[in-house]
């Protein structure tokens, strides 16, 4: 299975955000969309950066960046090294990136543009839609 059948089934619909976005307008998008991050971007496409919702508590518990958070622009906090997956990689390999590197949000690159954006609770629920059909298989093999 490959990330370009996570997209097929889930959308390729991202959330994005401008750098001067402010992060109190960012934390209203996170919650009015029901999601964990959002991808940073001047046109939809690229990936300047993605802004989770980790990055917002982080700096919640820095007394110096407290002070004047919601009016912060998201370039201020953003986590600018993105990592980034293509369509044809495998949802082991983006299993891995997300558990080696502790991130739960991976945008989706083809072609030198955002095509999607995968969340570690997709990766999860395909993983388990797989298991549970290789179970149903064996289950076949066994009755017959």
């Amino acid at each position: 299975m490959n990330v370009e059948t996570i997209l097929k089934t889930k959308g390729a619909k991202v959330v994005t955000i401008t750098p001067e976005t402010t992060v109190g307008e960012a934390a209203k998008i996170l919650k009015r969309a029901r999601i964990g991050a959002v991808v940073v971007s001047n046109n939809g496409n690229d990936v300047l950066g993605i802004l989770s919702e980790r990055d917002i508590v982080c700096a919640m518990a820095e007394p110096t960046k407290r002070t004047a958070l919601p009016e912060k622009a998201v370039s201020s906090l953003m986590t600018r090294d993105v990592l980034t997956c293509e369509p044809g990689d495998t949802v082991q390999k983006c299993m891995s990136i997300m558990t080696d590197r502790r991130v739960r949000h991976l945008p989706v690159i083809h072609e030198d543009k955002m095509v999607g954006l995968i969340s570690i609770g997709d990766v999860v629920k395909n993983r388990l839609e797989e298991l549970e059909s290789e179970a149903g298989f064996l289950r076949e093999l066994i009755a017959s």
